[in-house]
Formats: structure tokens, sequence, C-alpha cells
């Protein structure tokens, strides 16, 4: 388990520190719990002053009465869990869409046919060779243009659950390599060395050429196409909370306009994809069967069958995702936070709202008092705020916690750039932790298996942190070792 720390420094910049990495030996919540005071106390610090957490969506983290969640908000009610916004894309991309059993099937298809193609060197070059061929074939019939760049060789990406845009990826690699990919099938399936790899080609180019296979190809396409930016950008170290939760809205809209609206676009790309690959094209007005028996449905159509199985049902499922992702209370508490927008001259800027974040969701860290001045400060600020040229065009909250220390308002307005700070430490984003994880493959190498944790933690202090790092020299070192207790035996 990786412990990062997230806070906003005496300059106003949000800090994002590693901590520690411990070794658990169950995942249990109270275990994760547990450790996790260890540590804070070893660095002299209490649970109890925790004001948010970031989780991935986990099961051990968001029980309702033994997650992690819960047993934290026992001690400090005042801990407020966001879901990680990038985890939360995309667990709703991969798992979610999952639920719909066709989906799962064309993963999984998807990842065989690649396997079978990319199994070995040999099957590589007869792959790139093939598109080579297609694309002079495409080049000498002037389908294609040329240019600095264009038409580069490429090859099939694997999809993992845990490599960002790489399902996107796969897709794409795909749909640009599907003839040569039908091409190196095909000569498998003709001369294959053994009866295995015939078999295994066979089923893949069956699969691969089917009329649900390519539908699936081009609808998880479009899905994961209007979410692959917003992904790429909540993979930052730091995120605005305000602008994620504006780019997650936006991708819902986009998602929402997809079931809506382009049902017959995306139906037109399937049937022209299928006629420019002669691949068999079913009678969509047809009676749809799916199993034999009583599990027949007359009254409904083949067209039918995808429009509303598979194409509703799909999106229906990311969209329901979306929403549950996060609490009311969660949502209701980033709301407030927008009345500090900066944004447009400060266009959401609301004295109410403000003062009610303060009074519902931090009741410990305001006295009574403090509550009743926050109020006559947010008046004079909103006076102050449009007059001094450095406060007038900040676009983000973070924006005007730096301005309020460099224009030396913090002081005067000390309530405000306190409840600010308190709002900037809700992490939307776990980049830090997941990068965390990574150097561990980095430090923790095949020759270096048998470190030990706190050797390996130290490790990673030093490698992560290596900003801080870079201001020891070896005279501090030395220093630091000289003041330690004398040794009891003297060499």
């Amino acid at each position: 388990m990786a412990i990062v720390s997230r806070f906003v420094d005496k300059y106003g910049f949000i800090q994002e520190r590693f901590f520690d990495v411990v070794h658990v030996k169950d995942t249990s919540a109270s275990t994760l719990k547990n450790e996790i005071s260890v540590v804070l106390s070893q660095h002299h610090l209490d649970i109890q002053n925790i004001c948010g957490q970031g989780y991935n969506g986990a099961s051990n983290m968001r029980g309702e009465w033994k997650g992690l969640q819960a047993l934290v908000l026992n001690d400090c009610p005042c801990t407020y869990s966001v879901h990680c916004f990038a985890h939360r894309l995309q667990l709703t991309l991969v798992a979610t869409s999952r639920k719909v059993v066709s989906i799962h099937e064309f993963f999984s298809n998807l990842n065989f046919t690649i396997n079978v193609v990319g199994a070995s060197c040999k099957r590589h070059d007869e792959l790139q060779a093939a598109q080579t061929a297609e694309i002079a074939h495409l080049l000498a019939i002037d389908e294609l243009e040329t240019g600095k760049g264009a038409n580069q060789i490429g090859t099939l990406k694997q999809a993992g659950d845990t490599r960002w845009s790489s399902h996107f990826q796969s897709i794409c690699s795909l749909v640009r390599l599907f003839n040569a990919t039908c091409s190196v099938l095909e000569n498998i399936i003709n001369e294959g060395s053994t009866y295995s790899q015939r078999g295994d080609a066979n089923a893949a180019y069956q699969m691969t050429t089917s009329f649900q296979f390519i539908f699936i190809l081009h609808l998880m396409k479009e899905i994961m196409g209007i979410t692959d930016g917003l992904c790429q950008h909540l993979q930052q170290k730091s995120q605005d909370i305000l602008t994620a939760v504006e780019l997650v809205a936006n991708t819902k809209k986009l998602i929402q306009k997809l079931r809506d609206e382009d049902w017959d676009r995306l139906l037109e790309k399937v049937v022209s994809f299928c006629k420019k690959f002669e691949i068999d094209i079913p009678d969509l007005s047809a009676r749809y069967v799916q199993r034999r028996g009583r599990h027949q449905r007359d009254h409904i159509t083949v067209e039918h069958h995808y429009h509303f199985d598979i194409f509703n049902a799909t999106i229906d499922f990311q969209l329901q995702e979306l929403d549950n992702r996060f609490s009311e209370r969660a949502m209701e508490l980033l709301t407030l936070s927008s009345a500090l927008d900066p944004n447009d001259a400060y266009k959401s800027f609301n004295i109410d709202d403000i003062c009610r974040l303060a009074e519902k969701y931090y009741p410990l860290d305001f006295s009574e008092q403090e509550k009743i001045n926050l109020r006559f400060q947010l008046k004079h600020f909103q006076l102050d705020m449009l007059n001094d040229p450095k406060l007038k065009n900040l676009s983000s909250i973070a924006e005007l916690c730096r301005g309020l220390i460099e224009t030396e308002k913090s002081e005067r307005y000390h309530l405000i750039d306190k409840l600010i700070r308190l709002v900037l430490t809700l992490p939307v984003s776990t980049t830090t932790t997941e990068r965390a994880f990574s150097a561990m493959k980095v430090i923790k190498t095949r020759l270096r298996n048998k470190m030990d944790d706190e050797f390996l933690a130290n490790s990673l202090v030093v490698y992560i942190e290596r900003e801080i790092s870079k201001s020891f020299n070896s005279d501090l070192i030395l220093d630091d070792f000289v003041s330690l207790k004398t040794r009891r035996m003297q060499f």
C-alpha cells in the first residue's frame, strides 16, 4: 500500500508527497486503516486531521459499514472521500461495459485474435508485410495521400485493464490493420504447422469477420474515443477539482448525445465497413433468434437487438456508472466548492454557498465566531477582488490561493484562505500513488528481489521525491551520521 500526502504549502501550491510503501498481509479495510495510522504516527501526524481521501473504487474502500471510508469517518467525521476521476473513467469503460454479455465476449475475442496474430516474430513480420502490400496497392489506385509521417507501418496493440487507454488503442489498431490481420489469419489457416495453430486461427478469423464483432468494434471505438482525451488529461499529477467535474460532465453529455442521435450514423458506418471487406450483413428486419426453445422472442428483429440490447444497453451502463460513482454528499461538496471559483470574473462567487460549505462540511475547522466572521470577510473580499489586478484575472481555485499569498492578503482574509486550502486537499486523482507502484519495478528489480520493506520504502522516497533528494550532498549525510549516537565498537 502506497501512502501519499496531499497538502497546500505556504506559497499556495498543491503538493503531493510520497510518504511510505507498506507491505500488508491482507487488504481488509481494518488492516489498511491500522497501517495508515502507524505510518502517520511515525511522522507525528494524527489520522483525525485527515481532510480528504482519494480512492480508486475498490470494494474494501467504498464499503458503507466496514469499508476504509467508513472506518476513517468514525475517527474523523470531516474526512470526505472522493473517487479518483481517472480511475472512475477507466473502470467505467472497461468493467461496466462488460456487464453486457456481447461486449464481454467482444473483448475476450479481441484479445484472443491479437494473441494469435502476434504470437511470434514470424507472424509479426507477416502482418507488417501484408500491411505494406495493402498500402502500396491503395497508393497505386490513389486512395491514400502521401506525405511526411503518413501511412506508417504499425502493429496490433494488446489491451490491458491497468494500462491507460490501452483498450482504445487496441481497437483503433485492429480497425486500421483489419485487412492485414485477416490476411495473416488466412495464411495460418492454410499453412499452419500444427492443428492447434490452424484451429486457433480459424476460430479467430470466424469471430473477427462476424457482423456482431464489427458492430461492437465500431461502437466501443466511438465510446472510448469520446473519453480518451479526458482520461489522458486526468492523468496529470495535480488536477483542479472544478475543471475535472466540468470535463466529466461534458463527457456524459457527449455519451448521451451518442445514444440519442448517432444510432443511424453508427449503423451506416458498420454496414459500409462490412461491404468494403466483404463481410456478410444479416437481414436487419428479420426475426432475431437468441436461443432455441422458449427463450425465442418472435417480436424482436435483428436491428432491434443491436440497437437496444447492445447499443443502448452499453451506453446506459456507462451513464449509470458515472452517476453512481459520486455520492450525493460528495457532489454537493464539489458543487458548493465551485462558489470559490474565480474564473470568468468570479461569476460563480456566492457568499451564501461559501458559508454553507464551511458550516456543513468543515464544522470542526471553524469556531462559531469564525463562521460569523467568514461572512463579513467574504463581503470585503467581494469588493476587493475586482479592484486588485492580481486577483482579477484568475482561472482556478489553486490560482486564487496563490494570488492571496502574492498580494499578501492571505492574512487579511485568513478564514477564506483556510477554507480554500481545505477544499484543495480533496484529491481528484491518484496518479502519484500509481507512479509509486510503477517505481517499484525500477527499484526492486530481479537482482534486488531480496530487498526488505524498510530499505525498499527508503529507496522509493529518494527515487520518487528526487526534487528534494537533489538538495542533499555528501557533507549533509556525513553530518547526519556524526550526530548519531557513538557506536559501541570503535574501529
